[in-house]
């Protein structure tokens, strides 16, 4: 789904909402709540308000890494983004060039057996493309371990619409928890990052629950907009079970960001239960495909090429996502990891009228 809008440079948010304002959950965040092609405007700071007892948010635990590094080709300067650890000790990285402001430029794809050099000694070298027919994402093997080399010399993936580099922790959401194995995710799962321990503990106070998922995620597509390539995840027992009780129970599963839906929505059976799933998955959420589990989503602002429109498109229908985009241009929200966020709910259905009984 494209949409036929233009996002102005003035709309891209540039810095972090804790730089342009109080705090990263405060009144510098807003909130575009849609609820079929009705759209409310609201602080993020009034999302226990918005939504009721007996709703599941579901948030995605990955901590966000280092995942940049300048490396060389020959004589040639290059920045390589690891992308996902693959199996057997591979990792998938995207090859690109620096742009001379901080930032890269997508680069010509790699050839098989080409040798990237990085810090201490640690070498690169290709195999093979991790998708036929594009050669964006290489799986290679390193000479030597890739976590510790993140941690010595890794900066975060940064975009050429942000204004300058930033430490890592303000990558981090406040769901984000660390592995013994150094895994985690080349791009922030960034519609959590407005959340701060005050904002859950209201949220919770309110008798909203929480149910904990991983999905690490590679790095995005942010020229060509190609959808998603197989990407780590786990939904825990526990989780699945709380998923499960909330339908059960008529709350609504809010998926907080894009990833939270790939994997709940990746654990789902044709009978419609969710249950505990881990591994690699390819699924990509569209209209055609639909979704299963999840009644509403907590997510950025895409651009309006992104292949994460389908999958807004899929919860919410196009018409609406297009009405709730408008009023976001038209209320100069802010797009991108540091922006604004959009709260996709299920439409506002009325309850039956009854009538009293009459008595002669």
């Amino acid at each position: 789904m494209t949409l036929a809008l233009r996002v102005p440079e003035e709309l891209l948010a540039r810095v972090p909402a804790e730089q342009r304002g109080p705090g990263r959950d405060r009144s510098s965040v807003r909130m575009l709540v849609s609820r079929g092609t009705a759209v409310a405007h609201h602080r993020f700071t009034e999302l226990p308000e918005v939504l009721r007892a007996g709703d599941l948010l579901v948030v995605n635990t990955s901590p966000t890494l280092a995942a940049a590094v300048d490396g060389t080709v020959g004589h040639a300067r290059v920045v390589v983004h690891f992308s996902t650890r693959g199996d057997g000790g591979r990792w998938a990285v995207e090859l690109r060039e620096p742009d001379g402001r901080g930032t890269t430029r997508p680069r010509a794809g790699g050839s098989e057996g080409a040798v990237v050099t990085l810090p201490d000694g640690v070498r690169l070298v290709y195999e093979e493309p991790v998708a036929a027919g594009s050669e964006r994402l290489w799986w290679v093997r390193a000479s030597g371990d890739v976590p510790a080399l993140l941690r010595a010399h890794g900066r975060p993936i940064r975009y050429s619409y942000t204004e300058r580099d930033q430490p890592l922790s303000v990558y981090q959401t406040v769901f984000a928890l660390p592995y013994a194995d150094g895994a985690g995710s080349a791009e922030m799962p960034s519609a959590a990052r407005p959340f701060t321990d005050r904002v859950v503990a209201r949220l919770v106070s309110r008798g909203v629950e929480f149910a904990p998922i991983t999905l690490h995620t590679g790095v995005a597509s942010a020229e060509s907009h190609e959808p998603p390539y197989g990407e780590r995840f786990e939904v825990p027992e526990a989780s699945a079970r709380l998923i499960n009780a909330a339908r059960a129970g008529g709350g609504r599963v809010v998926a907080v960001g894009t990833t939270a839906v790939r994997a709940v929505e990746s654990a789902v059976g044709g009978d419609g239960v969710v249950r505990a799933a881990r591994g690699w998955t390819e699924l990509v959420v569209t209209p055609e495909r639909g979704v299963r589990v999840v009644d509403g989503l907590l997510t950025g602002l895409h651009e309006p090429e992104a292949s994460h429109l389908l999958m807004l498109q899929a919860i919410a229908g196009r018409e609406a996502v297009s009405r709730t985009y408008e009023e976001a241009l038209a209320g100069l929200y802010l797009w991108h990891e540091f922006g604004d966020v959009h709260l996709i709910l299920p439409e506002e259905r009325p309850h039956p009228s009854h009538c009293s009984s009459n008595f002669a």
